[in-house]
């Protein structure tokens, strides 16, 4: 099944070249958001065929690079990527079963959260992970959990 989500546009507003790699690995993130790297090769395989890994990541490295994608690394947690990269928000990180995801803030500008000391820092971003347990997770006995 192809996606509704069209690369194309926006990897040339970004002045990327449109390459199959890069339509495919912007698609698998739009369609599958906090997806860690292996999911997304899996993926961009599945939609163009033998792609090695070391492209795929170098084409999440180009599209972070150019803001098209977001890195996201919770503690404890391989690097995942989002596409939601027009507002800032924070997440919600399960502890249990790693599930990720997306929580609004709350009121106010970029990027916040003042720091109390900035230390001279042109602060631009600020990020914030909730962690707890996601619903399915707290239903299960604490035995149960991490499974």
């Amino acid at each position: 099944m192809r996606s509704a989500f069209e690369a194309e546009p926006l990897l040339r507003a970004a002045a990327l070249r449109v390459t199959r790699p890069r339509v495919a690995v912007l698609t698998a993130v739009h369609d599958h958001p906090h997806a860690d790297t292996d999911s997304i090769v899996r993926r961009v395989r599945a939609a163009i065929g033998d792609v090695s890994t070391q492209a795929v990541y170098d084409v999440l490295r180009a599209l972070t690079a150019a803001r098209l994608v977001r890195c996201i690394e919770p503690a404890g947690s391989v690097a995942r990527y989002e596409t939601r990269v027009a507002d800032h928000h924070d997440h919600l990180v399960c502890r249990s079963c790693g599930d990720i995801v997306d929580v609004d803030r709350a009121a106010g500008e970029a990027p916040c959260l003042t720091a109390t000391g900035d230390h001279g820092f042109t602060v631009d971003e600020a990020e914030v992970v909730f962690w707890g347990l996601c619903p399915a997770c707290a239903r299960l006995p604490p035995v149960d959990r991490n499974r």
